[in-house]
């Protein structure tokens, strides 16, 4: 990519969130890495990774920024949109070289990485031979994504809601002729369990789906999710 991008005058946008949350037994490359001469910018942040919830932080590494006059125009934009925010984040920036300097860390990394990878293993697991769907068990981050096979959706299908409110408001937004299919099936499955996941076409994927995390840590709740998780998804595709 960064070969292409040199040969067409482009610059290379990276997003390095999650780069040390892999648990597939590979590295992820970085882009100081790999940029050579070609110009660039590296997302990053530690509110992916750091054993401290809430502590919203990130930054952009700039890489050749003088390689064209377009290029170096639009970091300076960049950096006075920035400027312009009330929302400072001096104090977790403050927290980073002891936190990461710290020989615990690396321990703590691989910890959450060991976790999220048993958990993937039981996600995938859970899933196994349910017909009409694919959950691919993932690799990284602390995301899993089921996607419906082509068809397998329809508008007729419905899963059973208990509460006469839930099954009131549900019908209310099942009204939305233009409402995708997946997110018929988020709201239903929401109103009948409670378990609240989100829609593919969210991210404005043409793949009909829903995407959870891995973050639960209770195994018996986490296995009772995935149960559950399977038994709505079975009720829901034979309902229609």
């Amino acid at each position: 990519m960064v070969e292409l991008a040199g040969e067409y005058g482009l610059f290379v946008i990276s997003d390095e969130t999650y780069h040390r949350l892999s648990f597939s037994g590979r590295e992820t490359a970085l882009l100081a890495e790999v940029i050579g001469k070609v110009p660039g910018i590296a997302l990053k942040g530690i509110s992916k990774e750091y054993p401290w919830p809430g502590s919203r932080c990130g930054w952009m590494e700039f890489y050749n920024e003088d390689s064209a006059p377009e290029f170096k125009r639009y970091i300076r934009t960049l950096l006075d949109a920035k400027m312009l925010e009330v929302c400072a984040t001096t104090q977790p920036q403050m927290t980073i070289p002891r936190v990461m300097a710290d020989p615990r860390y690396p321990g703590h990394l691989k910890a959450r990485c060991a976790a999220y990878g048993a958990r993937a293993k039981e996600f995938e697991e859970a899933f196994r031979g349910l017909a009409g769907v694919h959950a691919v068990k993932p690799e990284g981050a602390f995301y899993a994504v089921v996607s419906f096979e082509q068809g397998a959706l329809n508008a007729g299908q419905r899963l059973n809601v208990e509460n006469a409110e839930a099954r009131k408001f549900l019908e209310g937004v099942l009204a939305d002729k233009n409402l995708s299919q997946d997110k018929r099936f988020v709201f239903n499955l929401l109103a009948a369990s409670g378990i609240c996941v989100v829609p593919l076409t969210g991210f404005h994927s043409q793949l009909q789906g829903f995407r959870m995390t891995l973050l639960e840590q209770d195994d018996s709740r986490r296995a009772g999710i995935y149960r559950t998780l399977r038994e709505k998804v079975e009720e829901y595709l034979g309902s229609a």
